[in-house]
This record gives structure tokens, C-alpha cells and sequence, in this order.
């Protein structure tokens, strides 16, 4: 009988997304992940695993010292009209496994668009994209450009690797 064990003997668990999208008038770039990994649903922000280079990519990326505290990653965030959110607001999810993700339920994106200056949209790892191509890209209208994730999991790219692909996300700015 299924009981929702998985690798690792991690059970499935429903989460909801319990921290809100991080944007304001001015933001005119728009990042999503997939969902919150277990160390950001305990950080209660985004990219809360210390392993995780999201942080040190769009450092270099805009030539700055890598944010700490929750407060720096806010006003870098803003401060370089960027916005962060998720494509999928609730689902049923082993650990932080986006490939164990089942059940999901979409963040409301279009509202988010009206209320901000957003006109382009990258995706921070493949199953994030393939999770946008399912469930957002009709309701947005915007075509998503996938980026190499920065999850620890993808140890195949190196931070230079990662720096590199991701500075797309500067051009046109």
C-alpha cells in the first residue's frame, strides 16, 4: 500500500506557500521558482539554503557584496526592479524535492503583472519552467526564458557557470 514514503523515507506532506511574492510599482523583471525549499519555508524568504547560489549569482551579477539579512535581500531585490515569487502556491511535496512535487495548485500571477511594470519573466531551474509552461504561461501571456537552476542539486554548473547564463537577465535593462 502507498503511504507516500519516499526516498529518504520522507513522507509527502500539502503545503500552502507561506510567504507572499516580493515586488513593488517599480519592479520590471520577474524570477520564479518552483516552490519554497524546506530551509526557506524556515528562513521565510527565498533561497533560504545556505548552499543555494541565487544569491551569489545576482551579486555578481550587479557587481554587489551578497546580501545576508533578510532586509539586504529586500532592498536589492527592489533596488534592481526585480521581483521574486514562485509558480506554485500550494502542493503536495517530499522535502524540497521540486521533482516530487504532485497536486499543484498555481500563484495568481496576472495580478501581479497589472501592479508593476513586468514584462519579462525567467525561470530558476528547468522543473520551475516545465511547472510555468503547464499551469502560468496561458494565463500570463508571457514567455518564460529557463535559466540553469541554482539549487545546490545542480552541481553540474559551476557559480561562474550559473553568473554567466544568468546575466541575461540584465539585458534590455
Amino acid at each position: 500500500m502507498e503511504d507516500g514514503t519516499g526516498a529518504g523515507g520522507k513522507k509527502y506532506q500539502h503545503l500552502s506557500h507561506e510567504f507572499g511574492p516580493l515586488y513593488d510599482g517599480a519592479s520590471r523583471t520577474l524570477l520564479l521558482g518552483s516552490f519554497p525549499s524546506v530551509k526557506s519555508r524556515d528562513a521565510q524568504f527565498y533561497y533560504g539554503h545556505p548552499q543555494n547560489r541565487f544569491w551569489k549569482v545576482l551579486a555578481a551579477l550587479y557587481g554587489e557584496a551578497v546580501p545576508a539579512s533578510k532586509e539586504e535581500k529586500i532592498r536589492f531585490v527592489l533596488g534592481h526592479h526585480l521581483a521574486l515569487w514562485d509558480v506554485i502556491e500550494s502542493c503536495d511535496i517530499r522535502g524540497s524535492s521540486d521533482a516530487s512535487i504532485r497536486n499543484a495548485v498555481p500563484t495568481d500571477l496576472p495580478p501581479i503583472l497589472a501592479k508593476t511594470e513586468i514584462n519579462r519573466i525567467f525561470i530558476n531551474g528547468k522543473t520551475a519552467f516545465r511547472l510555468y509552461e503547464k499551469y502560468q504561461k496561458d494565463r500570463t501571456g508571457v514567455e518564460a526564458v529557463c535559466l540553469p537552476s541554482t539549487s545546490p542539486a545542480n552541481a553540474a554548473w559551476s557559480l561562474a557557470g550559473l553568473v554567466d547564463a544568468w546575466k541575461i537577465i540584465r539585458y534590455g535593462e
